[in-house]
C-alpha cells in the first residue's frame, strides 16, 4: 500500500439521478463512516454486502442510506472501501462529503482510486 490516508469522492455524476455513490476508500473508511451512520456495526460486518442505516451529524439527521462493504484486500482500490448510496440531491451529497472530510477524509484527486488499484497491484 502506498498511502495511508482515507479518500472520498462522488462516484457518479452529480445533479442526474435520483440515487448518488460516495465512495470511501483507505485505512480508516470503517472507523471515519462509523462516527456518521447508525445501524449496525459496519466493521462487524462481511466483506462484499450491504447494509441500510441513516447518517447523522450528531444527533441530526441527514439522509437514508445503503453502505456497501469491500474490506482489503478484496475491493478494486485493495484497502477497505465503502460505498454510501444516498439520495442524490446536491445538497445531501454535499453534506456527506463535508461530513467525511470534518471526520478525516479527504477529497480524491481524479483518478486516484484507479491509481490506488494500480499502485496496489489490483491492476497491471
Amino acid at each position: 500500500m502506498f498511502s495511508t490516508d482515507t479518500i472520498c469522492a462522488l462516484a457518479t455524476p452529480s445533479g442526474v439521478g435520483a440515487i448518488a455513490v460516495i465512495r470511501v476508500s483507505g485505512l480508516e473508511a470503517f472507523p471515519i463512516v462509523e462516527k456518521l451512520f447508525r445501524g449496525k456495526k459496519l466493521s462487524e460486518q462481511p466483506s462484499h454486502t450491504i447494509h441500510f442505516g441513516s447518517l447523522r451529524d450528531g444527533e441530526v439527521f441527514v439522509d437514508e442510506v445503503l453502505v456497501s462493504l469491500f474490506k482489503a484486500p478484496r475491493s478494486y482500490t485493495r484497502e477497505d472501501v465503502i460505498e454510501i448510496s444516498c439520495h442524490g440531491s446536491e445538497f445531501i451529497i454535499q453534506k456527506i462529503l463535508r461530513l467525511l472530510l470534518r471526520e478525516g477524509a479527504r477529497l480524491a484527486r481524479p483518478g486516484e482510486f484507479t491509481e490506488r488499484a494500480f499502485l496496489n497491484g489490483q491492476l497491471d
